[in-house]
Parts: structure tokens; C-alpha cells; sequence
């Protein structure tokens, strides 16, 4: 009985790594983490801010519909580079909807995923969520870059790159909220 006192830190870290290594039980706990270690995103620097170089990009919506980024020109946008399979993704998804639900009105909204359609489609309904998700027919537009996910831009009304975060975030914090009401009123 002594000897299990003494080694209980080492059980448990060895309990820790084994839930790691199997597949069910991995990705759950990456999200928690995830979810665990999420803050705001921060705002870039005024000077620092990249500006859109065209909004010549191609997106097709979950029923097939072609759309144009330049639709959204001279609006607030939010772009969300995503997949169904990633944990820091699905992290911070939750926190994207409850946003979703108070901007959409006021906010251009992509959440753009490379998978097909109907798997991206299947994983919104078994969540509830209501996020609109394109696929994407040609390539972002220069500086954005969706290769490491999940990635996501804010862009004010002029173009300019409010937001460049990789790795998820708390999208739902009061001060990214207090971002966008000032883009909005830009």
C-alpha cells in the first residue's frame, strides 16, 4: 500500500499519456485543452494591418451556389479556414455560434472548409449549428493563407486585416465583441 502513495503522480501522468495515444479518447481531450487554454484574439497594430489584395475569390455555399467575395466588399468580414476533423477548430466553433447568433446580421460570416459539402453539412446539424460554410472554387485572396488550421480573418470595411489569429480563440469574448461594434461604426 506504501508503495502505490508513493507513485500515484506517476500513474496518473502514465494514465494521461496512454488516453493520448488512443484515438477515442485523444481528440476529446484536445478539444477540452483547447477550449481550456482559448482567449481573445488580439488586434493588429494599425500600422501593421495587411490589406486585402483583390477580392476576386470564388466560394460555393452547402447547396452549390456560386458566391463572390467581392459580394462582401466595403462590409465587415469574417473568414474561418476550418474542418470537421480538427480539435482547435472544433474548440472553438461553440464560442463562433453564440457570436453568430448576435452579428449575423451585421457581420459577413465564411466559414470555409476544404471537405466536401455534406460532411461539413452533417457535422453543423449534429451540432445545431447554424454557421454559413462555403468550400472554396479558387484561390484566397493574397495575404490570407487558410494552409494551417484553424485560421481566421477579420476585415474592416476598407480591407485592411483587423484580426490574423492561427489556433483557436475565444470568438465570443467581450472584447472582440467590442472590435466589431467599432468596425461596424467605421
Amino acid at each position: 500500500m506504501k508503495l502505490f502513495k508513493n507513485q500515484w503522480s506517476n500513474i496518473i501522468i502514465i494514465v494521461i499519456i496512454l488516453a493520448m495515444v488512443i484515438p477515442q479518447t485523444r481528440k476529446p481531450i484536445q478539444i477540452f485543452v483547447n477550449k481550456l487554454i482559448s482567449f481573445a484574439p488580439s488586434v493588429n497594430d494599425e500600422d501593421d494591418r495587411e490589406k486585402i489584395a483583390d477580392y476576386n475569390w470564388v466560394l460555393e455555399n452547402v447547396r452549390g451556389k456560386r458566391v463572390e467575395f467581392s459580394e462582401f466588399e466595403n462590409e465587415v468580414i469574417v473568414v474561418n479556414f476550418w474542418a470537421t476533423w480538427c480539435p482547435p477548430c472544433i474548440a472553438e466553433m461553440p464560442s463562433f455560434q453564440e457570436l453568430y447568433v448576435d452579428y449575423q446580421d451585421k457581420v459577413t460570416f465564411l466559414f470555409v472548409s476544404g471537405e466536401q459539402h455534406e460532411t461539413v453539412d452533417n457535422y453543423m446539424k449534429r451540432k445545431r449549428f447554424t454557421l454559413p460554410s462555403y468550400k472554396m472554387r479558387t484561390k484566397a485572396p493574397e495575404p490570407m493563407d487558410g494552409r494551417t488550421l484553424p485560421t481566421t480573418y477579420v476585415i474592416s470595411k476598407d480591407g485592411s486585416i483587423v484580426i490574423d489569429k492561427v489556433g483557436s480563440a475565444d470568438w465570443n469574448s467581450e472584447s472582440f465583441r467590442e472590435t466589431l461594434d467599432e468596425l461596424i461604426a467605421e
